[in-house]
């Protein structure tokens, strides 16, 4: 099945040979990078030194509490975002800006910026012969101008507000000189450009302010017009005349609607009191009566003098028929008295009732003088409106043109900028730095002449040497295609590849098949049957118990070799088929897929031997587990999916069991130690008896694969 081959094509890089070829010219490499490193620090001690310094910009706001305008506060001013302070920088590296600072600084009279200053015979020579462009076919301040960027560098600090300008030249006074000069214009261009539109908005105000002043007296002499044409008469409130007028009329014809409908009420009352005899002592009115009560209190007393002298007189006494005679004088007195009351009372209705009709004929009066006057009233308003706005306008502009006046006369307005940081005179050149470029050119030197030498070393073929392969070559998966066309090559009177393998017939005894093929039985030809047959599952029965599990395992591996994904499944009740692939590891498994402890991921692990996977029995409740056996068939189902060959260890599992694992393309196997074990006979019967004639048989003894721990793996 395997064996030991040479493959003498196989050439291999020789490490010895590149390490000794390095040490054999160390000395070499060593004293070339030196004189490399030498020469470099001779060039760098003849280039000019260069100087670098740099000012910080900080843009703020710089305007002063005492001479910010009325109502404007410091969070209420725009303070630049990135793309502002971005726009800023470019505004910093304008040519009229940079014309402005080399103007200045009289740069074009410097050599390090005007090539056509202080030419040496040498350049004048080339410019002559055409080998060197002249620069004086440029303009001088063109050519400053574009050596004067190439030495600047202007940039904002991320997620700040600060702008550096950096400068180098090879005049160290110079390097600070620049930068400084250029905060300098950028921040009176900053200041100008303020002042410049301060100008520029007191020059509009003070046209604004004279076309408002005209409109402001135009507004407020439309208002005093229409006042005295419309005759609006304004009372309390600023509110219309004949509005209040209304008002107060309908107040008091409330008033008398009221006094009216009293006064009817009581003379109601009073009627029909006298009317139907009924005592008029109830009604207010007749109690209010200042007559009436002392004519009922000289009633009282005639009645007391009429009472004390019937106790000693008769009733036709003279005495007592005289001041009888004054009792009812009186009571005709005072019914006279309420007549009279009555007469009031309806007099003072039928008066309110007059006085009621007059107040609505007002107040209808007035309702209509009312409507005339809100009409007018809201075209006034508006009006007045009109001139309020003009006049507040008018005001505001004046308040503005007054500060912006103050401004520009004062030539007050500071810059929202300033230089927080200013460029100092370097004390020393930030190029060339000797060390560094001795040591880089020391390093680039060794390392370009170590992979020079190891390339030529490998292109010359002395670094590489031939070298023995030892490997096991892997089985070619036999396809039944494959299988038949080549039964059919194949003389008639030689077996086939699958004849070796016991294969026990319906009726047959398990002693007969053994003693007929007892030297043909192998894990091996089982493991190649099922590849050639294409199998995608392959169940075990081990009616013998653990030690004939180990046909599941070693099939497995030996499937698994030949290149197909191979799955083993121990449904043993111990686990005993999957423990020796785990090193004896409890893992989840089976069981905890079944009680929906675990996922496909979590219970498929790696044999640690051989390229197979196994999913063990697991670590969960096995009753627990059982409980949900019916998903096993779809379990299976998923398994057969994703790998070529599933093989699943039973241990003595029954009839019921096994069917609960078959499927189309299905395999089943009994793994005996002794087929002639009684054990073995009545699991083979029972599977014939079960529906499963075409049974395999299969021994563990006598293979011992060479396998070796191929370190750890991870389940596909």
């Amino acid at each position: 099945m395997s064996g030991v081959h040479t493959v003498d094509s196989d050439i291999d890089v020789d490490l010895g040979t590149l390490v000794s070829s390095i040490a054999d010219n160390w000395l070499r490499i060593l004293l070339t990078a030196l004189a490399v490193a030498a020469l470099a620090l001779a060039v760098a001690w003849m280039l000019p030194p260069k100087y670098k310094a740099e000012t910080r910009i900080l843009i703020e706001t710089r305007e002063s509490i005492y001479t910010r305008p009325d109502g404007a506060r410091d969070d209420e001013r725009p303070i630049l975002d990135q793309e502002g302070v971005a726009s800023q920088v470019e505004l910093i590296t304008s040519a009229d800006l940079l014309k402005q600072v080399a103007a200045k600084l009289d740069l074009a009279s410097r050599a390090e910026f005007d090539e056509s200053v202080g030419m040496s015979a040498v350049g004048r020579l080339l410019v002559l012969t055409g080998l060197k462009n002249d620069p004086g076919e440029i303009p001088a301040e063109e050519r400053v101008l574009k050596t004067l960027r190439k030495k600047l560098t202007v940039a904002h600090v991320d997620n700040s507000r600060v702008i550096v300008i950096e400068f180098s030249s090879n005049d160290r006074r110079l390097a600070a000189a620049v930068p400084r000069a250029i905060a300098e214009a950028y921040v009176n261009l900053q200041r100008d450009a303020k002042l410049q539109s301060n100008s520029d908005a007191t020059e509009w105000l003070e046209q604004e302010i004279d076309d408002l002043r005209a409109r402001v007296r135009e507004a407020e002499a439309k208002v005093a017009s229409f006042r005295a044409e419309s005759d609006i008469f304004v009372g309390e409130d600023d509110a219309p005349l004949a509005t209040q007028q209304l008002a107060e009329l309908s107040t008091e014809l409330s008033r008398v609607r009221a006094s009216r409908s009293s006064a009817q009420a009581k003379a109601i009352a009073v009627e029909r009191a006298l009317e139907n005899g009924a005592s008029i002592d109830s009604i207010p009115d007749v109690l209010d009566s200042q007559l009436i009560q002392r004519l009922r209190e000289r009633q009282v007393e005639l009645k007391a003098d009429i009472a004390d002298l019937s106790t000693t007189l008769l009733g036709n006494h003279p005495r007592i028929k005289a001041l009888r005679s004054q009792l009812a004088d009186l009571d005709g007195q005072i019914a006279a008295e309420a007549r009279k009351l009555l007469r009031s009372l309806k007099t003072e209705a039928e008066t309110a009732r007059i006085r009621e009709r007059e107040l609505v004929a007002d107040v209808n009066k007035l309702k209509a003088e009312s409507a005339r006057a809100g009409e007018e009233q809201v075209e006034l308003r508006a009006l007045e409106r009109e001139a309020a706005a003009q006049r507040e306008l008018l005001e505001s502009y004046l308040t503005r043109y007054r500060e912006a006046a103050a401004r520009r006369d004062r030539n007050y307005l500071p810059a929202d900028a300033r230089v927080f940081q200013e460029a100092t005179v370097p004390a020393e050149p930030y190029f060339p730095k000797f060390i560094p470029i001795g040591v880089s050119a020391f390093a680039a030197t060794v390392l370009v002449m170590v992979l020079s030498l190891l390339m030529r070393e490998l292109f010359s073929g002395r670094a590489m040497r031939r070298r023995e392969v030892a490997y096991v070559p892997t089985r070619a998966v036999e396809m039944p295609a494959l299988r038949a066309a080549a039964q059919q090559a194949e003389p008639a009177n030689e077996p086939s590849v699958s004849e070796p393998v016991a294969r026990l017939e319906p009726g047959e005894p398990v002693a007969q098949a053994e003693d007929a093929a007892a030297d043909k039985v192998s894990v091996q030809m089982v493991a190649d049957r099922l590849i050639a047959e294409g199998a995608t599952r392959a169940i075990l029965v081990s009616p013998e118990g653990d030690e004939a599990a180990a046909s599941a395992v070693l099939i497995a591996r030996e499937i698994a070799d030949s290149g197909l994904r191979v799955l083993l499944m121990d449904l043993t009740a111990n686990g005993v088929a999957a423990r020796p692939m785990l090193n004896g590891a409890m893992l989840p498994g089976i069981t905890n897929l079944l009680a929906s402890e675990a996922q496909f991921t979590d219970v498929i692990h790696s044999d640690l031997y051989s390229e197979c996977d196994v999913i063990p029995s697991g670590t969960a409740n096995p009753a627990r587990a059982m409980r949900a056996i019916e998903r096993l068939p779809i379990i299976m189902n998923s398994l057969t999916t994703a790998y070529d060959i599933v093989i699943v260890e039973c241990g003595p599992a029954d009839v019921e069991g096994v069917r609960r694992l078959v499927a189309p393309g299905s395999e089943v196997l009994i793994s005996a130690l002794e087929p002639s074990n009684k054990a073995v006979r009545e699991a083979a019967d029972a599977l014939r008896a079960g529906g499963y004639d075409d049974l395999l048989l299969v021994s563990p003894v006598g293979h011992e694969p060479p396998h070796s721990p191929v370190g750890d793996r991870t389940a596909a």
